[in-house]
């Protein structure tokens, strides 16, 4: 009888620690913002998402009007966007990419609005460090590594990506950022990389160009460089 009582035990304390763990993984990402699990902005939808302490649009902003890809965007008061291979379906499924100034609204403090809705912002290269160590199963926030140049971490880029749509080696979405392979736009007008890899700006400024991520097919760490902004990249929006 007392075999039976400790088996029950130890069944119970094994329970209520998977509970636990459980729990903890779903405080990671995965749920939609607590208050706003969706926000409407020009006439678009944008799913949450709350990863670490940091709530995050699920999709790659797409506002604007639509340019060629040889066409510099400038400062005329209307926000202006690529569609990989002057396509507006392209747009639809991955988002538009942007110039860095226009993005920015020709302002250059790190953390502006930009082209964000009110109450959201552009993330800058620190935050997306935060992400990057919430994401990573081995290196956590803080970690020296984030400051390097490069691919960095362990996992953070596969996690970051959506489970379908690329070329190989798809990502696991873990925590639910869904990181489609949209590929970019540079050059005068050249796109390229799309099912093959996603460029994000950061609102970080670095000796005239900007600092960027990228999660690419096959590698499961994420790259961070800085690159010119006059490069259509794209854009995801982070909660005041």
């Amino acid at each position: 009888m007392k075999k039976i009582y400790l088996l029950v035990i130890i069944l119970l304390a094994f329970s209520v620690y998977m509970g636990c763990k459980k729990d903890d993984n779903k405080d990671d990402g995965g749920e939609p913002c607590p208050g706003t699990p969706t926000v409407t902005y020009e006439g678009q939808v944008y799913n949450t998402v709350l990863i670490g302490h940091q709530c995050w649009f699920r999709e790659n902003l797409n506002v604007g009007t639509m340019i060629k890809g040889k066409d510099d965007m400038i400062d005329n008061g209307i926000i202006e966007k690529y569609c990989y291979d002057n396509d507006p379906a392209n747009c639809n499924e991955y988002g538009g990419l942007y110039q860095w100034n226009e993005m920015m609204e020709y302002d250059t403090t790190a953390g502006v609005q930009g082209i964000c809705p009110d109450g959201w912002h552009l993330p800058t290269d620190d935050e997306w460090k935060i992400l990057e160590g919430t994401v990573d199963s081995l290196h956590p926030v803080g970690d020296s590594i984030w400051n390097r140049i490069g691919f960095r971490g362990y996992d953070a880029g596969k996690n970051l990506k959506s489970k379908i749509g690329w070329f190989q080696n798809t990502g696991t979405d873990a925590f639910e950022f869904t990181a489609l392979p949209g590929g970019c736009n540079i050059d005068d007008g050249y796109f390229y990389k799309i099912t093959n890899s996603t460029l994000f700006w950061t609102s970080t400024e670095n000796q005239g160009s900007a600092w960027n991520r990228e999660v690419f097919y096959g590698v499961d760490k994420i790259g961070r460089g800085f690159h010119v902004p006059e490069n259509g990249y794209s854009v995801r929006c982070l909660k005041n």
